[in-house]
């Protein structure tokens, strides 16, 4: 049976897939009485979280995003524009929105007043890295996810796995599926294990010092 979005409501519970249709993820896409957190929709299924972002999840997301911009920094001649949580779709068929959302390189989406807020993938290119901050997603984002992605052709996808304190690093293959990898092939030569220790340092320091922690070991890899 197809979700019913004529009496959707911010108090209905929609944590789980269910049938849709493209006009029906559209609807609550645009519906501005309707706070959702998180929206997927792919092979005519419909997920959203309408929860409020917890301190855990927002402390991991911010810090891969500031592992990023610390990359970024010490690899001055690399482009990386960073556009965590932000919308994308592919018409009709699959719309997503990461927590983590990595350009590298050029033709990097650009937004302009106007326009749709959501990268289009009929104009704009792929992103070369996603990644989700598991907190309460897990399996979601180790199966349906993980699909999804693989289906759009992006080629490298992180899941951050926020209770084990891991890192889930996948490259997709010529056959069109994720493989696990141990260093990142995007962000090159970067370590998962050392990624996954800056993640650890989470239980006892702020995500700020955690990424300086980061810093100090790709300086002094860098140096030697």
């Amino acid at each position: 049976m197809t979700i019913s979005l004529d009496k959707f409501s911010q108090t209905t519970v929609l944590h789980q897939w269910h049938d849709a249709t493209w006009q029906d993820y559209v609807v609550l896409r645009d519906n501005s009485d309707i706070d959702w957190q998180k929206i997927v929709f792919y092979q005519g299924r419909l997920w959203a979280d309408m929860g409020k972002e917890g301190p855990n999840h927002a402390s991991f997301s911010d810090l891969m995003t500031a592992i990023f911009f610390v990359w970024a920094f010490l690899h001055p001649d690399i482009v990386l524009q960073s556009y965590g949580r932000c919308l994308i779709e592919k018409p009709e068929t699959q719309a997503c929105a990461p927590d983590l959302v990595l350009y590298q390189g050029k033709d990097i989406p650009k937004w302009y007043p106007g326009e749709p807020r959501r990268i289009d993938l009929r104009r704009h290119r792929l992103p070369d890295l996603v990644g989700e901050i598991a907190d309460t997603t897990l399996s979601l984002d180790l199966d349906e996810q993980k699909k999804l992605y693989a289906s759009l052709g992006i080629q490298e996808y992180w899941v951050i796995d926020v209770k084990g304190m891991r890192l889930f690093a996948f490259s997709l293959t010529a056959r069109g599926l994720y493989e696990p990898i141990q260093v990142s092939q995007v962000l090159t030569g970067l370590p998962i294990a050392l990624v996954e220790q800056t993640l650890e340092r989470l239980t006892t320091e702020t995500n700020t010092a955690a990424a300086n922690w980061l810093m100090q070991q790709l300086q002094t890899r860098f140096s030697t």
